[in-house]
């Protein structure tokens, strides 16, 4: 079991490796970070064991990652993210598979261990999006009891943390079967460091004909807001010390159906003027830069502790600094374990960065 003592602040925030080129490891602001995630890599979906060719571009990656952050800031910790989304399904199906036998499991348990202690990282997190039933639940639950077992027999000075990605809901509901499942609180608990919970996309892509504050701290008109994430996650058992909050460095961007009527909630064509490769999403540093070139109207929403702005049809959903001193209170207040900002390359000017790692000293 993972040890009852206060445990220290996360302020976590998550590398994506596919944007080394525009974003290397060295252009991290260490100093705003505690834990630093390099996202992703993928199991073989045969195997499922995670293989890094060396030498290889990837291997190259691994290793410029966790030396430059330690050489920046040595007391910063390191972790190995290990899965992520696919719009089709694919990862989370590689990840139900593996996780439904005791020798897939510890095949990809000990590749996983082997990869992170060789690169130098200082913990595994697991981003499973999403057990799609209630079986694949129960084997998350052994996976992590396997894991935590695997870890601690691990002979190095230092154990690795172990950490997890989470929905905003304990119980998921929306797969393609429509089938409630729950995750399993007691050996996240007893195994985990703490989950990564994602408090953002509420509202995007899955709802084209309506606006939305895609991370609202609070929602009057439904239960999908990170209070109620918060809130429901406690009731289920998890501890406060496991919690810790997403924060989104991005916007969801709709076109509206009519400028006139521009406020959340308003009819909408469907989601649009996303940042480049990714529509009806923007980097927080893009959304600066449209508002300042569209000179769009900004609107702050504190009813769901939210921001947009909208010129002509463009409207944009998001968090400013304002929203997220909310949040950041609202999260010392309720005694949960910290945040993540996803992602790190979403804040060139480091405004959000910065006013959450202040604000939690």
């Amino acid at each position: 079991m993972v040890g009852a003592t206060s445990p220290p602040v996360v302020k976590g925030g998550f590398w994506p490796e596919w944007d080394a080129d525009n974003f290397p490891p060295s252009a991290i602001d260490t100093r705003f970070f505690t834990h630093l995630y390099y996202a992703f890599l993928l199991p073989d979906s045969k195997t499922f064991k995670l293989v890094v060719p060396d030498p290889s571009p990837t291997a190259a990656k691994l290793r410029s990652f966790t030396e430059t952050i330690h050489r920046k800031n040595p007391q910063a910790k390191t972790l190995l993210t290990v899965g992520g989304w696919s719009a089709d399904g694919k990862n989370a199906k590689v990840f139900a598979r593996m996780a439904a036998s005791r020798e897939s499991r510890k095949g990809f348990i000990e590749s996983c261990i082997g990869v992170a202690r060789k690169y130098g990282f200082d913990g595994i997190d697991l981003d499973w999006e999403f057990p799609g039933s209630p079986k694949d639940m129960k084997n998350l639950g052994k996976l992590l009891e396997e894991w935590r077992t695997k870890v601690n027999k691990d002979k190095h000075d230092q154990t690795l943390l172990l950490t997890a990605a989470v929905a905003s809901t304990v119980e998921i509901s929306y797969s393609p079967e429509g089938v409630t499942r729950s995750y399993p609180v007691r050996s996240i608990n007893e195994n985990l460091d703490w989950v990564n919970v994602m408090c953002y996309d509420y509202y995007g892509e899955l709802t084209p004909k309506e606006t939305g504050a895609p991370a609202a701290l609070y929602n009057p008109r439904k239960r999908i807001s990170t209070s109620f994430a918060v809130d429901a996650w406690i009731s289920a058992g998890l501890r406060r010390s496991k919690f810790v909050m997403g924060l989104p460095l991005f916007g969801r961007t709709w076109t509206l159906q009519n400028p006139r009527l521009n406020g959340i909630g308003a009819a909408a064509v469907a989601v649009g003027l996303g940042g480049p490769g990714d529509d009806g999403k923007m980097s927080y540093s893009e959304v600066e830069k449209f508002n300042r070139e569209k000179n769009a109207t900004v609107v702050y929403d504190p009813e769901t502790v939210s921001t947009y702005s909208y010129a002509g049809t463009a409207w944009i959903g998001y968090d400013d600094t304002r929203s997220t001193t909310v949040k950041i209170r609202h999260a010392q207040d309720h005694g949960i374990r910290g945040y993540f900002i996803w992602n790190v390359t979403g804040d060139i000017d480091l405004k959000i960065s910065k006013q959450a790692s202040w604000l939690w000293t």
